[in-house]
């Protein structure tokens, strides 16, 4: 047997041992490519809930930041410019509170949630940027 043959010992037809098609253990076809026609089932496992937890969380720094640039702005007496200060980051928690809510309606839905659409995700991060321009201009 010289260095380039790679049939093992014992082969006599001259052709190397394939492993065959290679895949998953036990042979399930995750993509459905096996002539089934059916669609995968898709197992989301726990991003779903982690997903909505985060939502939530940033819901309740959300809240939390606008109480607080509420207290520093009519903490020392409330000046005009600082209750249209609180009444603009209120309603910004407001907006930002319903788009949160709706996304977590959505991914509470089914197995398959549907995808935040750029629209929403755009007024999400406007809003935040936003209530955060307003608690710094509340707080100095």
């Amino acid at each position: 047997m010289s260095a380039g043959d790679s049939s093992g010992p014992g082969d006599s037809s001259g052709a190397a041992d394939s492993p065959g098609p290679v895949g998953p253990p036990g042979g399930a076809d995750p993509v459905g490519t096996a002539g089934s026609p059916a669609a995968p089932v898709r197992d989301p496992g726990l991003q779903p809930e982690r997903t909505r937890l985060a939502w939530r969380r940033t819901t309740l720094s959300a809240t939390v930041a606008a109480v607080l640039a509420v207290r520093a702005a009519l903490r020392d007496g409330a000046t005009p410019a600082g209750v249209v200060a609180c009444g603009v980051c209120g309603l910004l928690w407001l907006a930002f509170l319903v788009l949160a809510h709706r996304r977590i309606r959505a991914l509470a839905a089914g197995p398959r949630p549907d995808t935040l659409t750029p629209r929403r995700a755009t007024a999400a991060v406007l809003c935040a940027l936003a209530m955060a321009v307003c608690a710094a201009a509340l707080v100095s």
